[in-house]
């Protein structure tokens, strides 16, 4: 965990914050995430005819997604800002399926970070392994605004 106040960040461009702990994306997690997102597509919740079709269930690439925000608490704190919100993406690539009961951490870089009315917006590549396997399942370049 790198802890820092706003004033650090510009120089931190470019710098490597580090991995999460592993999570484990079980198929319970699955279930209520398509419970609150009225996803219930079988790729997902179907455990008989996903294990028959794919081998077992997947999780939803936006559970994968989702799991950033928990990660992130894990990799970087600014002390002195009074809030951080989701800013958006400039850019998301799901590149591996997630199977049911696998672990999975996020890697960042703290790209660039940039003055914003009262805050910054700080640039991230975020990167989501899944253990045990080369290909990540996402990519992405995520958007965060920390306020003073």
């Amino acid at each position: 965990m790198l802890t820092v106040d706003m004033a650090d960040l510009p120089a931190l461009a470019g710098r490597d914050l580090g991995c999460s702990d592993w999570m484990v994306v079980d198929q319970g997690r699955i279930d209520r995430f398509a419970d609150a997102t009225d996803d219930h597509q079988w790729i997902h919740v179907d455990v008989p005819r996903a294990t028959q079709e794919l081998g077992g269930t997947i999780a939803h690439g936006f559970l994968t997604l989702s799991l950033l925000a928990a990660m992130s608490y894990q990799t970087l704190e600014v002390r002195d800002a009074r809030r951080g919100v989701n800013y958006g993406f400039n850019k998301i690539r799901f590149l591996a399926p997630v199977p049911a009961g696998a672990r999975v951490r996020s890697r960042q870089t703290l790209d660039t970070v940039e003055e914003k009315a009262g805050g910054l917006i700080l640039t991230r590549t975020v990167t989501i392994d899944i253990e045990g396997q080369e290909k990540p399942a996402l990519v992405a370049e995520w958007l965060t605004a920390v306020y003073r």
